[in-house]
């Protein structure tokens, strides 16, 4: 009889002990790539005057790495199953170093965009890698550890992503300015790209499998029609073809649908996933809280810098209230996780709920003429609730996951998590800037609500999801 993927199977091509420099390796690929994401946020300024860019141009520096990232996960995922993951992460890693130099010394906007694009696609290959070496690597305790500390560089660097941005920039290192907010990634990919065959064991699928070309050309445009009206919708005003788009990803989506169950004999995508508690209910948890992550750095960083007045440095400044309630949680994660099992995770969704409460009623008495920092406190909380969210969520989706389907399963957990920031951006955002009309703090507390109100959703997903069994 066959083996259910509900059940936690052995991994047959991890090695034991994993290498005592894995973790150090990967996760300085996975900040850098989370790090790059945000950065460009406070550079945009200082680009734009120095390349003569227009708004049009200065949208795709940020839209483009994000729709490519997000375009490219799931058939990243299957290369690593296929080729090997170490394989590909390096590949990836080489990409994003090379990208990131072409970035930093673009001549003019059309050029940097185009390497933006390029970047993304990098990182895309790069990421699913990642999740599935952990997963492959580790189990047990050692597995939870991980994901907590996969979990925790991500936060940190989405968190302190303005804050390092900014210093690199006052600071004017050899009079790069903007640029060395890419050039910095030219000498941390190349120490880590010598540890690699060092510290990162090689796995794959334990069946070598083809790569199912037309399906992985259908989920990429199925992506692409989805994520672009969601990047670019808000700032157009949602014209006709935002929606023809919308619709065409539907369609695509069918068609990849039909064409993974009845025609590919190695799919893309295995569907069994969505049928194993874990993995389904897991991934719209994951769809859930990324739907408010994406948003709430969007309507935080506008409230700070044009409801407040507040200079990139400082705002990067306020963001530290948040990195530091998430470390002290995310580092505690794996304990929590192990004594609480699912409800970790919901524990987490309410102190997140709690935190944004906080903030938003902080907003609603103190406005845009007392100081920011007053938002500190629910800044912190928020942090809190982060931390034991992302870690034991992502070790519930890919725990019990069989061997052959682990590069799969984390090309779609990345993909849902860079769909939901796309698409919660994009409701948030229409939220928040039609409620400006009455003021920047009716609009940031407002926006808060509506978040508070997806916490909650997220707290009663987790209900459903396997319990303490299922946690590692």
């Amino acid at each position: 009889m066959a083996t259910t993927l509900s059940r936690p199977l052995p991994v047959v091509d991890a090695p034991a002990p994993a290498p005592r420099g894995l973790l150090p390796v990967v996760l300085t690929a996975t900040f850098m790539t989370t790090l790059d994401f945000f950065i460009v946020n406070v550079a945009i300024p200082s680009l734009q005057t120095g390349l003569r860019a227009g708004p049009t141009a200065v949208q795709w520096v940020v839209a483009g790495f994000g729709l490519a990232l997000a375009a490219g996960l799931v058939t990243a995922g299957r290369l690593g199953d296929r080729f090997g993951r170490r394989r590909m992460f390096a590949l990836g890693l080489v990409l994003f170093t090379v990208t990131s130099a072409a970035c930093g010394l673009a001549p003019t906007a059309g050029v940097l965009v185009a390497a933006r694009v390029a970047q993304g696609l990098a990182a895309a290959l790069t990421g699913p890698q990642v999740l599935a070496i952990l997963r492959t690597a580790y189990t047990g305790p050692a597995q939870a550890k991980a994901f907590g500390s996969y979990a925790m560089t991500m936060g940190i660097g989405a968190v302190l992503g303005q804050l390092i941005g900014g210093l690199l920039i006052q600071a004017d290192l050899f009079g790069l300015g903007w640029r060395s907010c890419f050039l910095i990634n030219l000498p941390v990919g190349l120490a880590t790209l010598a540890m690699v065959r060092r510290c990162v064991p090689e796995s794959r699928a334990p069946q070598k499998q083809r790569l199912d070309l037309p399906g992985a050309a259908l989920v990429t445009a199925a992506v692409t029609a989805l994520v672009l009206p969601l990047i670019q919708g808000q700032a157009q005003g949602w014209p006709l073809w935002t929606w023809l788009c919308l619709a065409g990803s539907a369609l695509l989506f069918a068609g990849f649908a039909v064409h993974q169950c009845r025609f590919a004999v190695d799919p893309v995508v295995d569907f069994r996933l969505l049928r194993d508690r874990a993995a389904g209910l897991g991934s719209l948890a994951q769809l859930v809280f990324n739907l408010g992550q994406g948003s709430f750095f969007l309507v935080l960083a506008v409230f700070l810098q044009q409801g407040h007045g507040l200079n990139a440095l400082n705002s990067g400044l306020l963001f530290t209230a948040i990195g530091g309630g998430y470390l002290i949680t995310s580092v505690a994660a794996p304990r929590v996780a192990a004594r609480l099992g699912r409800q970790a995770i919901a524990l987490g969704a309410v102190v997140l709920a709690a935190g944004l409460g906080l903030m938003a009623v902080t907003a609603a008495e103190v406005g845009t003429s007392g100081s920011a920092w007053w938002l500190a406190p629910g800044l912190f909380v928020d942090g809190l609730g982060m931390g034991l969210v992302i870690g034991p969520l992502t070790s519930t989706v890919l725990g019990g996951v069989r061997p052959q389907l682990v590069g799969s399963a984390a090309g779609v957990l990345a993909t849902v998590q860079q769909v939901g920031g796309a698409l919660g951006i994009a409701l948030l955002g229409n939220l928040f800037y039609s409620s400006l009309r009455h003021g920047f703090s009716h609009a940031f507390s407002l926006s808060l609500l509506a978040l508070v109100a997806l916490e909650l959703l997220l707290a009663l997903l987790v209900q459903a999801l396997p319990g303490a069994d299922r946690q590692v």
